[in-house]
């Protein structure tokens, strides 16, 4: 089964916001890096890309047969999909273990598991 691992960083420190990386000592600092690094070399794993932020967004919608932009996200949220993997396992249970050595999901985040529907 194929499941995608939807990383959401919501209050969870990174690199991106230097003032909230701050607040990790320099062992946590490079314990997430090596955390990312092990779980990329997983079996299985595919690792993704990391999103910009939700602001950089731009929705798009097609209504009465015209195509209408707006900028930023669809709805605001708070935990904003930071990036996300994707993972050959097993079953759920793989995953989920997967989801938790993932560092947002201890640094105040989650990590959202959907399986993937194949045609």
């Amino acid at each position: 089964m194929k499941y995608m691992l939807l990383i959401h960083q919501a209050d969870a420190p990174t690199p991106r916001s230097p003032e909230a990386w701050a607040t990790l000592s320099d062992a946590e600092q490079q314990a997430v890096y090596a955390d990312y690094q092990a779980i990329n070399e997983i079996p299985g794993v595919t690792p993704g890309m990391q999103l910009d932020d939700p602001a950089t967004a731009t929705t798009v919608r097609v209504q009465d047969g015209r195509t209408l932009t707006t900028d930023g996200p669809f709805v605001e949220i708070k935990e904003s999909i930071g990036g996300y993997l994707l993972f050959e396992a097993d079953d759920l249970d793989a995953a989920i273990e997967l989801a938790s050595r993932v560092p947002a999901a201890r640094l105040g985040g989650a990590v959202e598991v959907r399986p993937i529907v194949e045609w």
